[in-house]
């Protein structure tokens, strides 16, 4: 999750928000998503994304003979998070579909793989 709020807190700092808005606030991020282009959907996808490769690669390591199910439980558990996500903040379908179908299972996946081209 460190990984995660970081990439978050990086991206508005490289990728200004729109004017106005104030993205740390639910409420302000409600109000202003309209003004939305790509560009504002670029680091959340690659903050969902890192956070579960590096949990699960993680994961994996710690796990040893179970990696593929604690890596794959890490994957689980940030798509829970996802999905608490696309219901409380509105979005555009593209990033829905993106984001909960390539940031959560198949990174994962990639994390237990990862571990296993690294460590085996």
């Amino acid at each position: 999750m460190v990984i995660n709020m970081g990439l978050i807190i990086l991206g508005s700092n490289i990728i200004a928000p729109p004017e106005g808005m104030d993205s740390m606030d639910e409420e302000n991020l409600k109000a202003h998503f309209y003004l939305f282009e790509f560009k504002h959907f670029v680091f959340p996808f690659l903050a969902h994304a890192g956070g579960t490769l590096v949990g699960a690669f993680i994961a994996a390591k710690i796990a040893l003979s179970y990696g593929l199910k604690f890596a794959m439980g890490i994957g689980v558990f940030f798509l829970f998070g996802g999905i608490m996500m696309v219901q409380m903040l509105p979005s555009p379908i593209w990033f829905i579909v993106l984001d909960l179908g390539f940031a959560y299972l198949p990174m994962g996946w990639l994390g237990w793989k990862l571990y296993q081209l690294t460590f085996t």
